[in-house]
């Protein structure tokens, strides 16, 4: 075949004729062409867009569907007052990445406040309708639209095809860096109605999240759900006794309504890295922290120590119901936390399994209800194992874990959770 510039003028004849032909299937023409282009609907969404996934990208998808696609982003101001912390990502970076879709035609950085901050960028854009998914479907939207004459569509919210359901929240939750604690000795001690009757200490270590914390479960959850509300992936770098300080006043809020005020172990144990030990005599701070990161002391306890999910605390249960403190059994506590740390730091198995069963039998002697129905089932269980040496519940008991010390690790029995202790550069 010739490919000369004779065959150019022949496909160049090909081309317009296809084009004829095309144009003829449309019955229209290149300036009708345009006309339809120029009147294709406008498509608004608006969301936060931080932490952008595939979950989002699939709405953009069908969102676009209805017409060209414009998004409104929500700043960082507006994410901050509504959600109580800062983005992962700058609103700059969130629109750089939202325009780079290509399901995008433009996207902007919303201007108002509040669940409807997207208003001023409806008043630039001008669009035909509204599109969210059904986890932002709301009344305020839908009155707005009637308002304006616009078109109100709500979508479900489905992965793309072949692709894993993604959530905001749901990566929020798996990329989450703080830490946790779990209480060694000395439970309850930081509560001043207790340690009134007599001084002690209480041993925590700091946990990283190796494992799914699961609420009611006596790992502090509370106070690690107050973190979240101004550090939500990681803590701060700062002294972490400062740091334990502020959390400590921030989940205590003199206008509480409940009464209640958390002991001070919680924010210490999670924001305090290593194994740290708090002296109560009578207040809600403790007069003196001390804590270490050796790590071979550190890596000792990781050896020994494991957790048996169990049941989360359940609704309506009251551990302090039918307590029963007097000095004698403070005392007993107090001196179980004592040769719990002695026996630490000689590394000392038997003596610290001793020390740990004997705080744990000293809080239930105090606060019986810590076992509730069904915990002794687990005890009765997992005592009778061999190699398991001690137990006890996290944090106020009632469910949650049962956390065990055991002889190595080749005892941890099937499905225990082996901890790993945080040490002060993984924060």
């Amino acid at each position: 075949m010739n490919r000369s510039c004779g065959g150019g003028k022949y496909f160049s004849a090909l081309h317009d004729a296809l084009v004829g032909w095309m144009l003829y299937l449309c019955g229209t023409n290149q300036s009708n062409l345009r006309e339809v282009a120029d009147s294709r609907k406008k498509v608004f969404v608006s969301g936060c867009y931080d932490l952008l996934h595939s979950g989002h990208v699939e709405f953009f998808r069908q969102a676009s569907q209805y017409g060209d696609l414009y998004v409104g982003i929500g700043s960082d101001s507006t994410i901050e007052a509504l959600k109580g912390h800062r983005t992962m990502y700058s609103e700059r970076e969130r629109l750089f990445m939202v325009r780079a879709i290509r399901y995008v035609k433009e996207a902007y950085i919303n201007k108002g406040e509040g669940m409807l901050d997207f208003v001023p960028t409806l008043d630039i854009v001008h669009p035909d309708c509204l599109v969210v998914n059904e986890d932002g479907d709301r009344e305020e939207k839908r009155q707005l639209c009637r308002e304006r004459g616009m078109e109100y569509i709500v979508l479900k919210r489905v992965p793309g095809e072949g692709l894993e359901a993604r959530s905001s929240t749901g990566l929020k939750q798996a990329i989450c860096q703080l830490p946790t604690r779990l209480d060694l000795a000395g439970t309850w001690i930081d509560q001043p109605y207790v340690s009134c009757h007599a001084p002690g200490w209480a041993l925590t270590i700091s946990l990283e999240p190796t494992f799914e914390v699961r609420e009611r479960c006596g790992l502090s959850t509370s106070t690690r759900n107050t973190i979240k509300r101004v550090w939500p992936y990681r803590l701060p770098d700062m002294d972490p006794e400062m740091l334990a300080r502020l959390v400590f006043c921030l989940e205590n809020d003199p206008e509480r309504s409940d009464g209640i005020v958390s002991g001070a172990q919680d924010s210490i144990g999670i924001c305090v890295p290593g194994l740290a030990r708090h002296y109560y005599n009578g207040s809600y701070w403790p007069e003196k922290i001390e804590y270490t990161q050796d790590p071979a002391l550190l890596g000792w306890l990781e050896d020994h120590l494991c957790m048996i999910p169990m049941f989360p605390r359940r609704p309506g249960c009251s551990v302090v119901e039918g307590k029963d403190i007097t000095p004698a059994k403070v005392r007993a506590l107090a001196a179980a936390a004592d040769h719990c740390w002695d026996a630490i730091q000689r590394r000392d198995l038997e003596a610290f399994a001793a020390a740990y069963k004997a705080s744990f039998e000293a809080q239930v002697a105090m606060f019986p209800a810590m076992i509730q129905p069904g915990v002794q089932d687990y005890i009765d269980r997992y005592s009778a194992l061999d190699g398991v040496l001690a137990w006890k519940m996290p944090g106020a008991g009632g469910g949650g874990y049962l956390a065990l010390v055991c002889r190595d690790r080749s005892a941890f029995p099937e499905g225990a959770i082996a901890l790993t202790i945080r040490r002060s550069s993984n924060n």
